[in-house]
């Protein structure tokens, strides 16, 4: 049995908001709640990076069109006792998708510690 550390990709879905800083802190405010209610506290909530396309710099993952936005989060928690990678990929998608029911959830990293 081995310990991994396990990132996933959220998108959320922010109405109503001003800007793009404004979509940011309501994402991790709610996801932070959400996460809170299912006792998953120890899970950590960072914003998501992504590329320009026109200098390759990194950029926040957020987009915001008629007050509504997207956001990119990025959700990461260690799984101890795992048989696999995939294993302790299944344990946090499921332990993070209770908590937040409708939004997706994808891999961008599992790796051993």
């Amino acid at each position: 049995m081995t310990n991994y550390h396990v990132k996933l990709q959220a998108a959320y879905v922010a109405k109503n908001v001003e800007d793009a800083e404004d979509a940011i802190g309501i994402a991790i405010s709610q996801i932070g709640k959400s996460l809170n209610k299912g006792k998953l506290d120890y899970v950590d909530i960072e914003l998501g990076l992504t590329l320009c396309p026109e200098c390759s710099e990194p950029v926040d993952c957020v987009l915001v069109v008629a007050r509504t936005a997207i956001v990119g989060i990025i959700l990461s928690m260690r799984v101890f006792n795992a048989e696999s990678p995939e294993h302790a990929l299944r344990i946090a998608k499921a332990s993070i998708g209770k908590a937040l029911k409708d939004i997706p959830l994808e891999e961008i990293d599992v790796v051993d510690f």
